[in-house]
């Protein structure tokens, strides 16, 4: 080991699971070098044999495996891996999320450079081009490796997607009103800060991002802004209450916020007046979760019982360092009604755990509790100020929280992710205030005892749950600037007529079970001069027609459709033109793929378009974007897609299969925890929604600049019951 190859280097949790099932987690002491990644038992000296290695490159990825849980404790994983050799990876963990965040930057910074370098070295791109004789018929691209119109699924991968969807796949409760008007605090304090604004540009963006006709400032309380929604109807069912929140300042990073928010252990009673007890009921994956609650109202407990709750806890941790935490009430099998408690409703709710600028070397951030529930029981009916006196319990939390940082000026160490106890493990037959069992410092030292036992241990496991990456998903806010990012010559339009898929078009705005093109104005891509000035322009006109949409649906997952017979990509090739096929295919016990085929006449030479076809993957994937908006959708969806330019590459398993005519990418969403657990959280949502999708691809240098959609769509109230099953034979090769 060369001391000046040494980019990173520290203690820190190496994570697995044995075969038979159990997880284990190890010291040990990892290091980072400019092209390789290794952990050792001990601080490793001169010549010392790593126990395993990884060889960092520009095909590689670093996964957020999000929570697990260990003998009662969490810890935040990481997974390095390569994405074309995935059974070799090493995942390793850390106590406290700001560890685990600063090894995963270091990494990706070294990927990054690979690939940057790999780009850079004489601008090579290597053009695939389509052999049907080659492989069964599948496409000679180097990220081409599934076989056939389905790819076998990983046995695991495939059962934890259907575990996710029997637990949380419910539809959405009528009750969870429009809240997408509002514009997040998160997203103006973003934008002021990433942007030069005068005083009354960002007086006209307060006003935008807080539109005062949705909610109403109901009273300020220890130091809190709570807030009631205005809903467009005068009367509201007994069972429906009003949404509200609670809005904050509190004097600690999110990171140490978040850690709070999501224990469930003796220190949430130092901050939640209304906890009681909490335990977890099952474990979906890394970032979904179902827990058991019981509350703490203080009602007239001689006559009011507790209420408890069950619910699906998804949480997510987006670029700008912000977190969302959020809640819906979830029926399970292990837990069921308990005796002597009421069990509410929580229709929606969460934390918005957002970065504010340091003040005076203190860091700061905004917390915002949102909370709609049906506490049952007969007090809601009886009593009118029982509910709201009920919720405000719930939301002084926040202030809670502010207390709980400002105990003392400087904390000795950072806050380890908390106890979270199993419930299987635990009896409900405790009496109405009891305490946990042993107290969080105790269950500290006896997971420090156990996890030094299996630092001496011979040998590391090698066997690893086969699971997927993420990348938490966040929101921008557009800019007011002039211009578009081209003036468009003339051109000779395609005759779309002779174009079809089974997913009709409709221009309507209240259409059903269909598609239309969107403006390009309506996003906002790199200018000419974003080198200098990082100024953003209306995209203007697509480089590419969107000519047909297709919706399909298999027991497996579908690859590789525009091969297809009577597609729209075979039909461009007979006419001479050119097709980008993007195939997003969502996972579940029922496979979905939504496919969308941009045409063109031909690829200019030398353009980055050109050079986006016929690159390596890896360019690919350091390239592609996706601009996704929802005009319409409960808040928590919105807070879930987001609106910020994302590389898919980067997020989800992207399979690029190059014919002579035609570039098919299929984006696995399955490939990654987050956006596998976010599809499942709002499944049922989704056939109301109102989707808008632009594709694009970053351009870096002035040459490059300024950017073009390869296309965009809107997708309007789609179902799943409208998905057809291809006709998987006969095949046609163009």
């Amino acid at each position: 080991m060369v001391a000046s190859n040494v980019v990173h280097e520290g203690w820190m949790v190496r994570y697995g699971l044995r075969k038979i099932g159990t997880s284990y987690i190890h010291m040990r002491y990892f290091v980072l070098e400019s092209r390789l990644l290794a952990y050792y038992k001990r601080k490793p000296v001169q010549d010392a044999v790593p126990i395993k290695t990884l060889l960092i490159g520009g095909n590689c990825r670093v996964e957020d495996r999000g929570l697990k849980t260990h003998r009662g404790h969490m810890v935040y994983v990481l997974s390095i891996y390569n994405k074309k050799e995935k059974n070799h990876q090493i995942m390793m963990a850390a106590f406290n999320i700001q560890e685990a965040l600063i090894w995963k930057e270091k990494i990706e910074a070294v990927i990054d450079q690979h690939q940057d370098s790999q780009v850079a070295n004489g601008n090579k791109y290597i053009s695939f081009e389509y052999k049907s004789g080659m492989d069964n018929g599948r496409a000679a691209s180097s990220s081409d490796h599934e076989s056939q119109f389905s790819a076998e699924d990983d046995e695991e991968d495939t059962h934890r997607a259907l575990v996710r969807r029997k637990t949380i796949g419910n539809d959405f409760p009528d009750s969870v009103f429009d809240w997408t008007r509002e514009m997040d605090s998160e997203l103006l304090n973003q934008d002021i800060n990433n942007q030069a604004f005068s005083s009354d540009q960002k007086k006209e963006k307060n006003n935008q991002a807080f539109p005062k006709k949705h909610w109403r400032l109901l009273q300020c309380q220890n130091g809190l802004r709570i807030f009631e929604e205005l809903l467009e109807v005068d009367y509201l069912p007994r069972s429906c209450s009003r949404a509200m929140k609670a809005v904050g300042v509190v004097k600690a990073t999110c990171e140490e916020i978040f850690e709070l928010v999501m224990s469930m252990d003796g220190t949430r009673f130092e901050w939640d007046c209304s906890f009681q007890y909490g335990s977890l009921v099952e474990e979906v994956d890394g970032h979904t979760a179902i827990l058991y609650h019981r509350l703490q109202l203080g009602w007239f407990p001689m006559f009011v019982w507790p209420r408890d709750l069950c619910y699906v806890r998804y949480w997510c941790r987006n670029d700008d360092g912000s977190y969302v935490v959020l809640f819906r009430s979830r029926e399970h099998e292990n837990c069921g009604p308990q005796p002597g408690c009421v069990r509410a409703h929580l229709e929606s709710g969460g934390f918005i755990i957002s970065p504010l600028k340091p003040r005076n070397g203190r860091p700061r951030t905004q917390v915002q509790h949102l909370m709609q529930i049906d506490l049952k029981g007969w007090g809601t009916g009886y009593i009118s100020s029982f509910q709201q006196h009920c919720v405000l319990q719930m939301l002084n939390s926040v202030a809670g929280l502010r207390e709980w940082f400002s105990q003392t000026d400087k904390r000795n160490a950072l806050p380890r992710i908390p106890v979270m106890v199993n419930m299987a493990s635990t009896s409900f037959t405790s009496e109405k205030n009891q305490k946990p069992q042993e107290s969080s410092d105790q269950l500290n030292a006896t997971s420090r005892n156990s996890m030094m036992m299996d630092e001496y241990s011979d040998e590391d496991e090698e066997f690893q749950a086969p699971e997927t990456e993420q990348e938490a998903y966040s929101m921008s806010l557009p800019n007011e600037v002039k211009g578009t990012a081209m003036e468009e010559e003339p051109q000779d339009k395609i005759d779309v007529s002779c174009f079809s898929g089974n997913l009709r078009r409709d221009d309507r705005d209240k259409g059903r079970d269909c598609w239309t093109i969107s403006d390009g104005n309506n996003f906002r891509v790199r200018s000419k001069h974003f080198c200098y000035d990082k100024t953003k322009i209306p995209a203007g006109k697509h480089l590419m027609d969107l000519v047909a949409v297709d919706w399909f649906k298999d027991s497996k997952r579908i690859d590789h459709v525009a091969r297809r017979q009577g597609c729209a990509a075979q039909v461009a090739s007979e006419k001479g033109l050119f097709s980008i096929v993007i195939n997003l295919q969502v996972p579940g016990s029922t496979h979905y793929s939504m496919i969308f085929y941009f045409v063109t006449k031909e690829l200019l030479t030398g353009s980055l378009l050109q050079r986006f076809v016929d690159g390596y993957d890896e360019f690919r994937n350091s390239r592609l974007k996706l601009i996704p908006s929802v005009p319409k959708a409960p808040w928590m969806v919105r807070r879930i897609v987001g609106s910020t330019p994302h590389f898919l590459g980067k997020v989800v398993d992207c399979n690029y299969i190059r014919g002579p005519k035609y570039l098919e990418i299929d984006v696995d969403f399955g490939s990654s925890t987050v956006v596998d657990g976010a599809l499942a959280f709002v499944n049922g949502a989704i056939p109301n929604l109102v989707v808008d999708m632009a594709f694009l691809v970053q351009g870096n240098t002035e040459d490059e600049l300024p950017e073009r959609l390869i296309g965009a769509v809107r997708v309007s109230r789609v179902d799943f019951s409208s998905a057809i099953v291809p006709k998987l034979d006969p095949y046609t090769y163009a």
